[in-house]
């Protein structure tokens, strides 16, 4: 399992731990990420993802799932992600 958020693609960063004595070594900085269920009100179900904890106050903040997915970049979302936004649109679309 990689250590990517699902919905908006955040990654490990790298850098260095810097001693007092001013000695450097490479570190990896990890996103704190979470596995939560999100559901999504149009398509009447919940999925889990594994999602950073930024993400997930900017999916409460967009109004949920449906709302966080209509404005996310498609280049971000994991493939199961793109998959229900796409299922959304077309749900939305028929209504």
């Amino acid at each position: 399992m990689s250590r990517r958020c699902e919905l908006t693609g955040k990654a490990p960063m790298t850098g260095n731990n810097v001693s007092h004595a001013n000695n450097k070594t490479r570190r990896r900085f990890l996103p704190n990420l979470n596995e939560v269920t999100l559901a999504s009100e149009t398509l009447g179900r919940a999925e889990s993802f594994r999602i950073s904890a930024a993400a997930l106050r900017t999916v409460d903040h967009r109004g949920g799932l449906d709302g966080f997915l209509a404005k996310a970049a498609d280049a971000d979302l994991s493939p199961k992600a793109l998959k229900m936004k796409r299922e959304i649109a077309k749900a939305q679309s028929a209504d």
